[in-house]
């Protein structure tokens, strides 16, 4: 039987650049998709490149959106944040698919992690799905499947986009503009007006 188990990465990355404010992974695009895959019957493990910690970015930490406020609320739940399992300790065949959700956490720790780059490379070259939101992509900007070519090369794809970044003051803050990285990587970038849904 196929695997009905699903792998949500999340970042143990903490600090905003050499700013000294906090970051962290998005609570919202944790939660949204938790209960989704969970409400689907699926089984999810929270995981993150080195295991234990997966810290919130602080302007996420939204209680009147109700899947964040059903996630933080329950102890159980909550308690996963800080023991997320370490990539390198997963076997792929386990998982039918990752998902890696955003934060600007991940633009420092996803890119140059080898536990979830081969986590993911496995997972879609065994016909699983590999999926992302928002800065999630930026683990996706490094990926080389097995015949030397980046995952995302020729595939439509959307992240955060550049006029987000710079709507946000960030652009000179992360080590690279997202939607430029993934262009470059071969991606064929769509995005919509900032702020506002794509998919």
């Amino acid at each position: 039987m196929a695997s009905q188990k699903i792998a949500i990465a999340l970042t143990n990355h903490r600090t905003l650049g050499d700013t000294g404010k906090p970051t962290g992974f998005w609570l919202s695009e944790m939660t949204h998709p938790y209960f989704v895959f969970r409400h689907a019957a699926l089984e999810v493990d929270l995981i993150s490149p080195k295991g234990g910690l997966a810290p919130i970015d602080p302007k996420s930490e939204d209680l009147k959106d109700p899947e964040n406020r059903e996630f933080m609320e329950n102890p159980e739940l909550k308690a996963k944040l800080e023991k997320t399992r370490p990539a390198s300790s997963l076997d792929p065949n386990d998982y039918a698919a990752v998902f890696f959700a955003g934060g600007h956490g991940t633009m420092w720790h996803f890119p140059d992690s080898e536990p979830l780059t081969s986590l993911a490379r496995s997972i879609y070259e065994k016909a699983g799905v590999v999926g992302a939101v928002c800065h999630g992509p930026a683990a996706l900007v490094n990926l080389k499947l097995s015949d030397g070519h980046y995952l995302v090369a020729g595939k439509e794809l959307t992240a955060f986009s550049n006029e987000e970044e710079e709507a946000v003051g960030l652009h000179r803050v992360v080590p690279f503009l997202l939607e430029s990285k993934l262009v470059e990587r071969g991606g064929r970038f769509e995005k919509a007006a900032p702020w506002q849904p794509k998919a």
